[in-house]
Order: C-alpha cells, then structure tokens, then sequence
C-alpha cells in the first residue's frame, strides 16, 4: 500500500512551443496520451488542479474514471509570463537574449516585462500546497500542475535557490514526489 503524501504531475503537450503562462490552452492528443501513459498503476486517493484546461480537464476526466474527489484551485495556475506569454521562446532569444538569461538566472529579480511578481506567485503556489498537504497527512494526492509552478515548489520543498529553477526538468506528463515542509503543514492546520 502506497504512503500517504503529495506527487505533482505536469500537464501534457499542447502543441504550442513558447512560454504559455496564464493562456488557456487545450492538450493536444499527445498531451492526452502522455498523462494517460503516466498515471497507470499510480493510486491516490484525490485530487487538486489548476483552474487551467490543459490541468483541469484531465484531472477531471482521471477523478470521473477512478472515482477520486476533486478539487479544482486556481492558485496552482501557471506564472503569467507578461509580454512573453505566447512569444516562441527562439524568438525572445533572438530579441531580448540578455533579459532571457537573466530571467533564467535570477527569476526574483529578472522577471520578464510586466509578469506576475515573483513574491506574488510564489506566495499563491504556497499557500495552495500548505492546505493539500494537510489532507496529504492521512491520503496519497495528485497535484496537477505546470512546468514552473513544480519547479518552484521543489525549490521550496527542497530548499534550493530560486535560480536553480531553469536547471530542474519537468517533462510533459512527469510526476514529481514532493515532501512538504512539515512547518507548512502546522502553520495551515494551528
């Protein structure tokens, strides 16, 4: 019998090759199969999800099959990328490289022009994890959610700097084991 805990799963493929932040998009077929193929033999007992479609859809569709309460938490949304949004990630490299690198570098203090605060999207992806790992307490639950939001939630988790995001590999359709801080868990629960 699998533990009680949290693992994170990345949404699947959309098609779209740029940063996507806060656009809504659908997964593609392949995006479908690859959270399909990554769920078999994985148990849970629930499951939370960013408001976005290319999360909650499938989240939906895996609670409906296995008959798992779902939760859906628009605080596990993607970061808002600003004026990158939608941009081919080519493409900022050949106009705004330096910003880029910077951004990569230090994602704190380099975010890209008009995006979300750092402060704020790390603040909301927090307190979002703090009330799933109380229920994580006593039940096994799947998070599903995007590329930066797990890597920013194992930098938190592991106790890394936010500049090691850009090195951490969150593939389409991934599942990452994640052990909240046991302060999160009391500070939430007190």
């Amino acid at each position: 019998m699998a533990l009680p805990g949290i693992e994170l799963l990345r949404h699947g493929d959309t098609g779209q090759r740029s940063y996507r932040g806060q656009l809504d998009d659908p997964l593609s077929e392949l995006g479908w199969h690859q959270l399909r193929t990554a769920v078999v033999g994985h148990p849970w007992d629930a499951i939370v999800a960013s408001s976005m479609r290319r999360c909650a859809a499938f989240a939906e569709a895996l609670a409906s099959e296995r008959s798992l309460p779902l939760r859906i938490d628009p605080r596990l949304v993607e970061y808002h990328f600003g004026e990158w949004q939608g941009v081919p990630i080519e493409t900022l490299a050949q106009e705004q490289g330096d910003a880029l690198a910077r951004f990569w570098v230090d994602p704190v203090n380099a975010p890209p022009p008009g995006g979300e605060p750092f402060a704020t999207f790390r603040a909301r992806l927090c307190a979002a994890l703090d009330e799933v790992a109380v229920a994580a307490t006593t039940q096994r639950v799947l998070v599903v959610t995007h590329g930066g939001a797990i890597r920013l939630l194992r930098c938190v988790a592991e106790d890394r700097d936010f500049g090691d995001m850009a090195g951490i590999d969150v593939a389409h359709a991934s599942l990452h084991a994640l052990r909240w801080p046991r302060s999160a868990v009391i500070r939430v629960s007190a």
